[in-house]
């Protein structure tokens, strides 16, 4: 459990934050065929250029990022995360980690090509000042992309609508982001896990008590089928 004091203004990602190792799991599980990450690539090639990746986390994709990009550049507004992505990345000479948030981010004007934004402030009505932001450090003909669940369809989608049901409707963030002029790719990535201990474990720091238990009851397997929303804009 990370106990530092995060970054001033951050909203607290409860699953992350509170259980790193157990969504270090969760980060091997996802898309296991490559499916979404492919998606990415077809939206930016982020070869020989600036990224972002705002809210990075443990920098589990930072990594990855490295192997093409001029420079990576992961925000995350946890230092006990951040403390991790440091170790992850010190191979890395071209990774650069700062403390901050999605609405105040650490970065001049038109300073980044790509942004790499996951799970990570953007869930429609609400994230206006982080989107602000990204108006202000991608630089012209840049492109930035959001991924977040598509609570519409998908095993992982029927979960997440029984989960949380206070959260805005698929209907209500589509046009949050579509008259805002991004656009929107559906995805059909998934879970994976090694064991059914891992799957419960994830399941259990993603979902209330009470769903968590639901879905166990009612899932076998090691496999989800999970559907999310890759969200682009071009500057």
């Amino acid at each position: 459990m990370t106990r530092s004091r995060p970054v001033r203004g951050a909203i607290e990602s409860a699953n992350i934050w509170r259980h790193p190792e157990t969504y270090e799991v969760e980060n091997r599980a996802v898309d296991p065929d490559g499916v979404l990450w492919q998606a990415m690539r077809d939206a930016a090639d982020w070869s020989g250029r600036t990224l972002l990746d705002l809210g990075c986390g443990t920098g589990f994709h930072l990594p990855l990022f490295a192997a093409d990009a001029a420079e990576v550049i992961g925000v995350e507004p946890h230092p006990d995360l951040l403390t991790i992505a440091a170790r992850r990345t010190r191979a890395h000479p071209h990774v650069r980690l700062l403390p901050g948030a999605a609405q105040r981010l650490p970065l001049p004007d038109s300073s980044v090509d790509v942004v790499h934004a996951r799970w990570a402030y953007f869930f429609g009505p609400g994230c206006e000042p982080g989107l602000t932001e990204l108006d202000r450090v991608v630089r012209r003909g840049g492109t930035a992309m959001i991924i977040d669940n598509d609570a519409s369809r998908s095993t992982f989608g029927a979960w997440f609508r029984r989960g949380f049901p206070h959260l805005p409707s698929p209907a209500t963030i589509e046009r949050f982001f579509s008259t805002r002029g991004w656009q929107r790719r559906s995805v059909d990535m998934g879970w994976r896990f090694d064991s059914r201990t891992d799957l419960e474990a994830v399941v259990r720091i993603e979902f209330p008590p009470a769903t968590a238990d639901w879905i166990l009851a009612h899932h076998d397997g090691l496999a989800v089928d999970y559907a999310v929303n890759l969200w682009t804009r071009t500057y």
